[in-house]
């Protein structure tokens, strides 16, 4: 496409930073985009974007471990295996269930 040996230096720089404008124009684009059809989906469900992004905030702050146990009535409530094991999986094991049928299949 470009022979960009035959560019100065200064047209490199200028073509950096048009490709650079090029790809920020693009993401914005994208960025609006699914914005859109986020707000979309979640009118859809009944809801605004405001009311779902505390809620996305607060998993994203979530341990950085992978989860290895989900409770099967709420499959939202994970445990990583490390420290101390959360009360669906106490009362779980109690009533006599087994660890391994909590475990995530891949």
């Amino acid at each position: 496409m470009f022979d960009l040996e035959s560019l100065s230096l200064n047209e490199l720089k200028k073509l950096a930073r048009d490709v650079q404008k090029a790809i920020d124009t693009y993401q914005e684009r994208e960025r609006l985009a699914a914005l859109t059809e986020l707000e979309a989906l979640a009118h859809e469900k009944g809801f605004t974007l405001s009311e779902l992004a505390p809620l996305a905030a607060k998993r994203k702050a979530k341990s950085g471990l992978p989860p290895k146990y989900f409770n099967p009535e709420n499959p939202s409530q994970t445990w990583s295996g490390r420290g101390r094991r959360p009360k669906w999986l106490e009362a779980a094991l109690e009533s006599g269930k087994s660890l391994e049928d909590f475990k995530l299949r891949a």
